[in-house]
């Protein structure tokens, strides 16, 4: 049975003009109402008229970029790598797409309508970066966006992302497990014991990686992990120093911290030095990332670098069918840890493990 503008506008409990005016742009309409229609609309699956529905499987010279917060360094870049990367025959302008970043500010509702948004333009390809939200109705939602556009002729790349089950997307995922390893296993080789944890938000797959990285190496030496040593808040520089403080107070005797990305290390930095200590004599410092400012931290950070360039730019490359989609479609991109001045040394008093 055809879904009808009437059918949406019952579903959105609105009149049908309000339906035709937030679909065709031409009209200013409340936020909350377009965000109802357009829910509206993706669960009735409703196509505009019989020739956009012919057109579905034509594309347009869009490419779509979702970001979580293009403020942040983390996204900045790979935005710019794929942009960089949108060349290509078929485009109206010297062969060039149109890139359009989509912030969704972390909101999962932001993230389907995009997407949405994406398939109406007949996007010629979508890249989706960062971590995903773990919540089951939700990446069920994901997946069904992603089918969609694929079905509609867009390719599909998920960037620093884990793949999604069901969906003909090419993922291109960090190794934040083993990052998160690995950084947690070179304190403890430097003897530390009482390591802070300052994690991201609960909800996302990158804040579980990196924490079960860091779980796995403590378990692997033999150490226990110590209660109420972790906390988590937001990817930036107020939550880092806002969690650093409350380790502090849960356990004055902590040795080093970890934390969730070089931002958030940056905030960790402050709350230590406001404490009156010193690192890394007092206590050792880690991040990830290995974002461009880390270098240029005093100590420099210690840190997991990600090739975030290096991988929006294949994801780009994919999405323009200018390179082949990895073998199964899926690939695991791997971080290095970078020692250089450094925030993270020996533990005071103890010999380092061997």
């Amino acid at each position: 049975m055809t879904v009808t503008l009437a059918d949406v506008a019952a579903r959105a409990q609105v009149s049908p003009a309000t339906v035709s005016r937030v679909l065709n742009g031409n009209y200013p309409v409340a936020a909350a109402t377009r965000e109802r229609v357009l829910k509206a609309v993706d669960e009735l699956d409703y196509v505009l008229n019989g020739p956009a529905s012919a057109l579905a499987a034509a594309t347009s010279d869009l490419v779509g970029v979702l970001v979580n917060d293009i403020a942040d360094p983390f996204f900045g870049i790979m935005a710019s790598a794929v942009q960089s990367e949108i060349v290509g025959p078929g485009g109206r302008a010297g062969g060039e797409r149109l890139a359009v970043v989509c912030n969704t500010g972390g909101s999962p509702e932001r993230e389907l309508t995009y997407l949405t948004l994406l398939q109406r333009q007949r996007a010629a390809a979508v890249v989706l970066t960062g971590g995903a939200i773990e919540n089951a109705a939700h990446v069920t939602a994901v997946a069904a966006k992603l089918r969609r556009l694929a079905e509609a002729g867009t390719r599909v790349v998920l960037c620093g992302r884990p793949p999604v089950p069901d969906a003909d997307a090419v993922a291109l995922t960090f190794d934040n497990r083993g990052g998160g390893r690995e950084l947690t296993g070179h304190l403890l080789g430097l003897g530390h014991r009482r390591i802070g944890y300052v994690a991201g938000p609960e909800e996302r797959t990158t804040t579980r990686d990196r924490l079960e990285g860091h779980r796995e190496a403590l378990a692997a030496a033999g150490v226990e992990e110590s209660a109420g040593l972790v906390v988590h808040g937001p990817y930036d520089r107020a939550a880092g120093h806002a969690a650093t403080r409350e380790l502090l107070r849960r356990d004055p005797s902590l040795t080093a911290v970890v934390a969730a990305n070089d931002t958030v290390a940056l905030g960790a930095c402050a709350a230590l030095r406001e404490a009156g200590l010193r690192i890394p004599e007092d206590v050792s410092v880690a991040g990830f990332d290995d974002l461009p400012f880390s270098v240029d931290a005093v100590p420099a950070l210690t840190t997991v670098r990600l090739p975030l360039a290096e991988a929006a730019a294949r994801a780009g490359r994919i999405a323009m069918g200018r390179e082949a989609a990895p073998a199964g479609g899926v690939d695991v991109v791997g971080g290095e840890l970078m020692v250089r001045g450094s925030t993270a040394g020996p533990r005071r008093g103890s010999a380092p493990l061997r």
